[in-house]
């Protein structure tokens, strides 16, 4: 072994070490809902978290496409000082499903996928439980919904969570280690009983299928028909399509930092530090292909915290660009499209913070400017 290659090793089992006595942690990480003073007030459950999810939008009109859609990525890898987990607790695929019991009949599905770890419990109530394992991933699909308070105000239980496991009927977790290619396949059958997700590990190989059939609520079924802008959660705070790619960020590490929510220039607070993202191998996101076997026209992003308006808002960051003070963004390179800062394959990173709009200046429910708008990738 040559020394830089031991010193690299050396340097990451240290690194490492810090977390080994860090087993089965618990956090919470609900959905960003959209607040309005005085007429929409939403309070998480106790011990949930949420806020910053800038997500990838793959945009199509053809029939059937928010329906049927197929992921293809490659998992990302820790680096010899910085753990993918530092960044984040979860990158997650999810969409618009529906529900009756829900504000708006709409509830939202994330299958979290969480990194450097393994699953040891899905909680009813939208939470997940893990142990630290270096380059792992397993995952879990809470479906967060709104209810009701007898005050007025609404609070966002889970309507559905379960561990994407192995299919042996073991209740063991599907665990996919970095640099696997995975396909991420959302899609209905003729039972309608609910949208189906199976996960298929093109490496390893291994596959899992997860059913969105709530106990108390029923089949969580597609909304939306088609991948087009506009189509989008009913009570959610960005103007998107209705299935996308989100790296949770704006969170400390599970296993150093419980997970607790963040903010850009808060010590620990990794997802804002361009240095730590540069410090792994990133997510490549090789291609989204629908039923039908067309691909998306374009691709869109957007941030439900207004990308660098958070960095400089009150309390954060007296300037943009410093340690723990970007905000990361996606790029377009030679192995597909990443989510960080500029890496050495990048051809476009479309402005990178900049692809993010800093204001509400899209309508929704709630009426204009009420929600963050999608950038176009170009």
């Amino acid at each position: 072994m040559k020394l830089t290659s031991f010193c690299a090793a050396l340097m990451f089992c240290v690194f490492t070490a810090a977390y080994s006595h860090a087993q089965t942690k618990t956090a919470c990480l609900a959905h960003h809902f959209a607040y309005v003073e005085g007429l929409f007030e939403v309070r998480y459950e106790p011990g949930c978290t949420g806020h910053d999810e800038p997500e990838l939008d793959p945009v199509s009109s053809a029939p059937g496409s928010a329906r049927d859609l197929t992921w293809t990525a490659v998992l990302p890898s820790d680096g010899p000082s910085t753990l993918v987990s530092d960044l984040g607790p979860t990158f997650w695929f999810g969409g618009t499903v529906t529900d009756p019991k829900s504000f708006g009949g709409q509830a939202f599905v994330e299958l979290q996928i969480y990194p450097d770890s393994i699953v040891k419990n899905c909680f009813p109530n939208g939470a997940f439980s893990v142990s630290f394992a270096p380059n792992t991933y397993t995952a879990c699909s809470p479906v967060f919904k709104l209810v009701a308070e007898s005050n007025g105000k609404f609070r966002e239980p889970a309507a559905f969570n379960a561990m994407l496991t192995d299919g042996t009927g073991n209740n063991h977790p599907l665990i996919m280690h970095a640099g696997d290619m995975i396909q991420v396949h959302y899609y209905t059958t003729p039972v309608q009983d609910g949208f189906h997700i199976t996960v298929t590990d093109l490496t390893t190989p291994g596959t899992g299928t997860i059913i969105l059939n709530s106990s108390s609520d029923g089949p969580l079924m597609p909304v939306y028909d088609t991948q087009e802008l506009g189509n989008s959660l009913a009570w959610g705070i960005v103007s998107d399509t209705p299935l996308s790619f989100v790296w949770e960020i704006g969170h400390k590490s599970v296993f150093t930092g419980g997970a607790a929510f963040c903010l850009p220039g808060e010590a620990g607070c990794l997802s804002y530090n361009a240095a730590s993202w540069a410090g792994i191998s990133p997510i490549q996101i090789k291609s989204v292909v629908f039923g039908d076997g067309s691909v998306p026209k374009s691709f869109a992003a957007v941030s439900d915290q207004g990308g660098k308006a958070e960095v400089l808002a009150p309390n954060a960051c007296s300037a943009y660009g410093g340690p723990l003070c970007i905000y990361p963004w996606y790029t377009l390179g030679a192995t597909g499209f990443h989510y960080g800062i500029d890496y050495p394959d990048t051809r476009k990173d479309f402005g990178q913070a900049d692809q993010f709009t800093t204001t509400t200046q899209c309508g929704g429910p709630f009426g204009p400017d009420s929600t963050y708008c999608a950038t176009t990738l170009k």
